[in-house]
């Protein structure tokens, strides 16, 4: 008997509760005037904005103007860095800015890019395919692995200036 008052007691207690919460929410708030609801309401309608990635480079700007590199849209696989800061660098060497170095991660990545008359490539250990243009004409060019690819003036008959255009690489 004694059970039973004691579940009957916090059955009530928590129908009660129940009660004064939904009163509170549905009776909602007092004092406070339609146009005031109305303003509250628009502003929680319009909501956050949206984020929407470019994939443009960071600091594109500032690499151009102190590098001569115009680095345009990748996927942040590829990455500009310091030559002789790590292993297994990319390395583009090209006549007007002699080394420029990437580190690669992930699975796959790709990088479009500005780099005029590049002559030679050092592939890492990745599969690393590079798109170049001598004015209208474009070529591809594989990369070996771990090794030195002759690209553009160096692997062309005219021995014409080749910028490196795209760089994409694969495990």
């Amino acid at each position: 008997m004694k059970a039973r008052k004691a579940i009957l007691r916090t059955f009530g207690a928590a129908a009660g509760a129940s009660a004064l919460a939904w009163f509170a929410i549905a009776g909602g708030v007092t004092g406070v005037s339609a146009a005031d609801t109305s303003s509250m309401k628009a502003v929680a309608d319009e909501g956050p904005g949206y984020a929407i990635e470019d994939f443009a480079y960071p600091n594109a700007d500032k690499i151009l103007a102190e590098r001569h590199i115009t680095l345009k849209r990748g996927d942040g696989h590829i990455l500009l860095a310091d030559c002789g800061s790590a292993t297994d660098l990319l390395e583009v060497w090209g006549r007007k800015n002699e080394k420029t170095c990437f580190s690669v991660t992930g699975t796959s990545g790709y990088l479009t890019l500005e780099i005029p008359a590049v002559y030679f490539i050092q592939g890492n250990s990745y599969n690393t395919q590079v798109e170049m243009s001598a004015g209208a004409e474009e070529k591809t060019f594989e990369v070996k692995k771990n090794d030195w690819t002759p690209v553009g003036e160096s692997a062309d008959a005219q021995g014409r200036d080749f910028m490196l255009m795209e760089i994409r690489t694969a495990k």
